[in-house]
C-alpha cells in the first residue's frame, strides 16, 4: 500500500533538488538515500539521491536520480510523493491516516446530514477537511476542537458545530431550465407578443433614472473551492504517514 509522505512545493537551486513539504513523522526514514518514492498516479519510481532538512525554512530538500537540473526537476512541482508501505504501522490512540477520514459522513449537532469528507489539505500546522454533498454546499472544517465535537472516522462518525463553522443557509434545489424552442417553433404556452407602437420623441428617455431602464440582477456565485506537518485530528496528535484519496 502507498501512503503520501510529501508534497513538492517547488525547485531548489540549479542541480535538480526539490523543496518538499513533509507529510510524515519520519522524513529521515522516508527520504533516506536509495529509497524509492512514487509520484501520485505514476508507477515510475523516483530514487532518492540525498535529502536534508532545510535549515532556513520548513520542509526538506530532496534530489532524485535522473533529475539533474532545475528544468528536469520542475516536472515534480505540485506533485504528491508516495512511499510503498508493506505494513502500515498502527497509529497512536486518537491519530488517524488521511485515507481513514476520506469518505466519512459529517453531520451537525442537530443531526443534519452535511455531506462527506471528500478531500484533505493542510494550512500551516492544521489539517482541513473538505466536505461536499450536503444541502449547505461545500465547506471546510479545520481539524480543531472548536469545530469538531465528535471525531471517530473508524466508526464512520464526524460531528461538527454548524454554528461555529458559520455555515450558510440550506440551498434550495435548482429547478431545471425548460428546453429552448427550436428555431421556427413557437414557445409553448406563450401568447404572441403584442405589437407596441414605437415611442415618440417624448418617450425617448423614459425609464432612465426612474427604475424603468436597465435592470442588472446578479445571483450569488458558488463558494470558492479550496485543497495538505500538522495535526491530523482534533486531539492534537500527528499521524505517522498521511494518504490522500479514497482508500
Amino acid at each position: 500500500m502507498r501512503l503520501v509522505v510529501g508534497l513538492v512545493r517547488g525547485v531548489h537551486g540549479l542541480h535538480g533538488a526539490v523543496r518538499v513539504e513533509v507529510l510524515t513523522d519520519h522524513p529521515e526514514r522516508r527520504f533516506a538515500p536509495g529509497l524509492k518514492l512514487f509520484r501520485e498516479g505514476s508507477e515510475a519510481p523516483l530514487t532518492v539521491l540525498d535529502a536534508v532538512a532545510i535549515s532556513d525554512g520548513p520542509g526538506w530538500r530532496v534530489r532524485f536520480d535522473g533529475l539533474a537540473d532545475r528544468t528536469a526537476a520542475d516536472v515534480l512541482r505540485g506533485a504528491y510523493l508516495e512511499a510503498d508501505v508493506a505494513v502500515i504501522e498502527e497509529p497512536d490512540r486518537g491519530v488517524v491516516y488521511w485515507h481513514e477520514v476520506i469518505g466519512v459522513p459529517v453531520r451537525g449537532l442537530d443531526g443534519e446530514e452535511l455531506g462527506t469528507v471528500t478531500d484533505i489539505y493542510r494550512v500551516a500546522d492544521n489539517d482541513v477537511y473538505v466536505v461536499r454533498g450536503g444541502q449547505r454546499g461545500e465547506f471546510d472544517v479545520p481539524a480543531l476542537r472548536d469545530f469538531i465535537r465528535i471525531f471517530a472516522p473508524r466508526r464512520g462518525e464526524i460531528v461538527v458545530d454548524s454554528v461555529a463553522l458559520d455555515l450558510g443557509p440550506i440551498r434550495p434545489a435548482k429547478q431545471p431550465r425548460p428546453a429552448r424552442p427550436r428555431r421556427g417553433q413557437e414557445r409553448p404556452d406563450s401568447p404572441p407578443a403584442p405589437s407596441d407602437p414605437l415611442p415618440g420623441p417624448a418617450d425617448a428617455g423614459a425609464g432612465i433614472g426612474t427604475g424603468g431602464g436597465l435592470n442588472s440582477a446578479f445571483d450569488s456565485g458558488e463558494d470558492a473551492e479550496t485543497r495538505p506537518t500538522a495535526e491530523a485530528s482534533p486531539t492534537g496528535e500527528t499521524p505517522d504517514d498521511l494518504e490522500r484519496g479514497p482508500a
